[in-house]
């Protein structure tokens, strides 16, 4: 039967299909709208099934902050390669991700999948058409909120978008400026905490057992080891403690030296690496 192309561009306004793809629907289901939009999805079902095992490591960092600057959110999306990365529809469903995740604050991820994002269509279901229409593995692997009670909080994508920083800090000078100097700092030296408090206790005690095991290897006497193991978690405090870190853009200042100069304290952040 003749498809006109009218109605190819209906079917292609409802789904996002490609042109070709919202033809042959309509001819296979006899140029019924209803049926060949159900052709479509059941498409992108069957595609989604035939990657699922597939490694999908490739795709994008996005980050949005709300009107009163206090909260943030930082979401990792995921696809097989970096072509399908910078597709201006996969960016498009990012950036739509991480509309939902900011207005409506899922907590966990299912909650997030679970969202309606398109046309009534849900994240996941939306996932799965996009994923018969572009032929590659598509998922949300992660993201992460963060606020700033009477603080702010601050963006950072490192350029190329595989690498994004929340910041959250308090203060009265310029946070803006100084938060991105901070998140900056994050994205390129990778500290495990803001604070030294903030160091999970087990790894403070692992790291102390290998500075004293590797003291009496060495030949140390057995008294002094505990002073030795103390001196080397000194050490990791310093190089792995955001607020103890030798700043980025000046190496003869801490980063709780710029901190205090600005006036700002950090609160806490999120670091956010594709893939990893």
């Amino acid at each position: 039967m003749s498809i006109s192309a009218k109605d190819v561009k209906q079917l292609r306004d409802l789904t996002g299909a490609g042109m070709m793809d919202c033809k042959r629907a309509l001819q296979d289901s006899g140029g019924d709208l209803d049926a060949a939009i159900d052709l479509l999805r059941k498409k992108g079902q069957q595609v989604a099934a035939k990657r699922a095992e597939r490694e999908a490591l490739q795709g994008l960092i996005v980050t949005r902050i709300d009107d009163s600057q206090q909260t943030g959110i930082i979401v990792e999306v995921n696809c097989e390669t970096d072509f399908v990365a910078r597709n201006d529809e996969f960016v498009l469903f990012t950036n739509s991700v991480a509309d939902v995740i900011l207005n409506c604050q899922p907590s966990t991820l299912d909650d997030l999948l679970a969202l309606p994002l398109n046309h009534g269509r849900t994240v996941m279901e939306t996932i799965t058409d996009l994923t018969g229409k572009i032929g590659e593995k598509l998922q949300v692997r992660r993201f992460f909120t963060l606020s700033s009670e009477g603080g702010q909080v601050i963006d950072y994508i490192h350029p190329g978008d595989r690498l994004g920083v929340l910041v959250s800090l308090t203060g009265q000078g310029d946070l803006s400026s100084t938060g991105r100097d901070i998140a900056m700092q994050v994205a390129a030296l990778n500290p495990i905490a803001a604070q030294r408090n903030d160091v999970p206790q087990e790894i403070q005690d692992k790291e102390f057992e290998i500075g004293r095991e590797s003291a009496r290897m060495e030949g140390k006497p057995e008294q002094i080891l505990d002073r030795i193991a103390q001196g080397k978690l000194e050490r990791f405090f310093k190089d792995n403690v955001l607020v103890e870190q030798p700043f980025v853009k000046d190496a003869s200042q801490r980063v709780r030296e710029v901190l205090k100069a600005a006036g700002a304290d950090v609160k806490g952040f999120v670091r956010c690496a594709l893939g990893e």
